[in-house]
This record gives C-alpha cells, structure tokens and sequence, in this order.
C-alpha cells in the first residue's frame, strides 16, 4: 500500500545498501552500551568516515562524498529504519558541516572539512542560550574583537555532541547593540583555554547523544576563525535552517513508516480475549488512520525533496514539512504505544523508544510554534 517512490536515483539506492548494512553492522549491535555510556564512541565515527558516510554532501577535494541531499535523506530514512537513537551523523554532515562549505574561506575549508569527512573532527553548532530558545537573535554571547583575536564570553545550553564535539560552530555578538545585524558565526576549537563543557545533560530520551552546556570565560580565538563576513551571521544561519527542518521531517517520516510496521506486526501476533489484538476492530480503524497519515507524510517529504535537491526549498516549505511530518509521528506514536500496552512501555520495544526519542522533534530546529508563525506569514 505504500505510494511508489520515484524521487531517488539509482546511485541512490545503491548507497542505502552500503548504509543499511554499516547500521546493522556497526550501530545496532551498540546502542544499549551508547545509551548507558551517554554518547557513541570514536571508533565508530571513524569507521562511518572510512566508509564515506560522513560529509556524503560535500565535494570530494575535501575528503567528502560528492553526493546531493538524496544520499543524505537515505541516510536519514537508514537510521530510522534502523531504530537507532543518539548518533548524530546528520547533523555533523547536514547541518554544521554545510556552514563550513558554503560561507568558509578556502583556508578554512581546507583546514577544517578533512577531519570532519573522516570522522577525527566532530562538529557542534553553538546556537541556544539559557532563556533564549528558538530566539537567535537575542543571543548575549558576545565575541569583541581586541587586534587579531575575538574573546568569547557566554553561555550555550541544549548543545548536541557538546561533549564530544572538537570544532564549534559558535552564534555570538560581534555587535551587541545591533541585534540581529550584530550577529556573527566563529569557529571555536575544543582545545582553547577558557573553553568549558558542563555534564552531559539527563534528557528524557536520546541517551546515547551528549547534550551539554558550554561555556566560554575569555576565549580567544584569531580573526580567522571567523564564518564568513563579520555581522551577517544571522543571514547564514537562515539559509541553512530550512535543510536542518526539513532533516527533521525527513527523519520523521521514515520513523513513523518503521514504527507503524513494528505496530502491525505487534498486534498481528499478541493475542487478548482469545484472538489477536488486530482482529478488534478498534485497532484496525485506528492502524488504517495512521497508515492513511503515513502516506500523506510521505508523499508530502519526497515532493519536498524533490525541491531541496534541485535547491528551490523555501524556509515556509520547510516549515510546513517540519511541523506536519512531527506532529502527526507524535500523535501517531501514541497511538501505536496504547496499541501495545504495557509492552508499549517498555524500552525494548521498537515503539516505545520512538515515543520518547520523537518528542523532541518538535522543539529543537524550531518549535512548533515558531513553524506555524513562519507558516501564517505568507497567509
């Protein structure tokens, strides 16, 4: 019943081979020690880079793959497939690594994108503040400028491979009285003195990706180090936040596909009050609404990526992908946690990790909220 897909070439389709295999094989087996030891181990980051799985995006001068954004929505679709939870390769490769490519000098780009390609640099990108949130342009982590250095001073929270990272990606104020012209991107190195991470924060699901607090007490940083041209930092960070939405939607969409085939083989099999759970006509009503959701989801991604991959997303489009393919995974998901009962609770199941790791998408990116008011603008 599921609609046929014609958005992927078949280069495409020969690397979902090579990735499906690598997550079975090297991410799987993992997960549950991930989730205890709060992040996922380097030796696995450089197996995906020797792999070509890091970066699959970025041109193949600097180490990276040569792909488009079809290789790296496989890759998307591969790990929801999978089930997996807390390795953050898409974010490295689809949302910081792009910021380096794109705005970054050539010294920069040869300095920085090898290591991130190969899996010996890992990427964080330093936007939310405590009390900030989704409003970058209130960001108070200032950077001034003192000769050939910047010195940071500030905060960041919420901060995704805040443990592991080594290159981040920092959202500061050259500019304090400027608001959101005053806002510059610059690349700090893990190793500065002033540099500080918090611990690992306790989420409530995603326990294998180290989130922390970061933390900047005078570090300098040359000239340099700075994306692009001083103050447009805001522009960058809006040209770049439609593929991270449209990442989220696109990893939305795959998980509800993969939870709902869990969830049919679940009650096809547990039996209750001497039949099987999909014999209650509930049941079937309710997996035939999903289904139905399922599909519109699905035809609505792959329209969509047709779009991205020949550059024509526009920030609403991606908005609107981001909060229908979130919000109906969300709902669904519960519904598919109450069809498995107890079991639903439990974090063995397939279903029950969904619900949990799920919740997030829609809060980070950009709330739900903040994509309805991008959405009402163009009304």
């Amino acid at each position: 019943m599921q609609p046929t897909r014609t958005v992927y070439r078949d280069d495409h389709e020969m690397f979902r081979t090579t990735v499906r295999r690598f997550f079975e094989r090297e991410c799987a087996p993992k997960q549950a020690e991930w989730d205890k030891a709060g992040q996922v181990d380097r030796d696995t980051w450089l197996k995906a880079g020797r792999e070509g799985l890091l970066c699959i995006t970025l041109p193949t001068e600097y180490g990276g793959g040569g792909g488009d954004y079809g290789h790296s929505a496989v890759m998307a679709e591969e790990y929801h497939r999978a089930g997996l939870s807390g390795v953050s390769f898409g974010m490295h490769s689809d949302i910081i690594a792009p910021y380096i490519a794109r705005i970054g000098n050539e010294e920069q780009k040869r300095k920085w994108l090898p290591g991130a390609c190969s899996g010996e640099t890992i990427l964080a990108i330093a936007m939310t503040e405590p009390g900030t949130g989704s409003d970058l342009k209130a960001v108070r982590t200032t950077a001034v400028r003192e000769g050939d250095e910047y010195v940071i001073n500030g905060s960041k929270t919420f901060i995704s491979n805040g443990i592991t990272a080594d290159l981040i990606v920092v959202v500061c104020k050259t500019d304090p009285a400027a608001g959101a012209k005053g806002i510059s991107l610059i690349v700090v190195e893990a190793d500065r003195a002033g540099f500080r991470r918090g611990c690992k924060l306790d989420k409530v699901g995603q326990h294998a990706q180290d989130t922390a607090e970061l933390f900047f007490d005078n570090v300098r940083v040359p000239v340099t180090n700075l994306l692009g041209e001083e103050g447009k930092g805001f522009g960058y960070l809006m040209q770049e936040l439609p593929q991270e939405r449209f990442s989220i939607a696109v990893g939305a969409a795959a998980r509800l596909e993969a939870v709902l085939a869990h969830t049919l083989a679940y009650v096809k099999d547990r039996r209750a009050f001497g039949q099987t759970v999909w014999d209650f006509q509930n049941t079937r009503f309710k997996l035939a609404d999903i289904q139905t959701q399922a599909i519109a989801v699905r035809l609505m991604i792959d329209h969509y990526l047709g779009e991205h991959m020949r550059r024509r997303l526009t920030l609403e489009e991606s908005a609107i992908a981001k909060l229908f393919a979130t919000e109906t995974l969300g709902k669904a998901l519960d519904e598919m946690v109450q069809l498995h009962g107890g079991y639903g609770y439990m974090m063995e199941y397939p279903v029950a990790r969904a619900f949990v790791d799920s919740r997030v998408n829609r809060i980070y990116g950009g709330t739900s909220e903040v994509m309805r008011e991008l959405i009402s603008r163009q009304l």
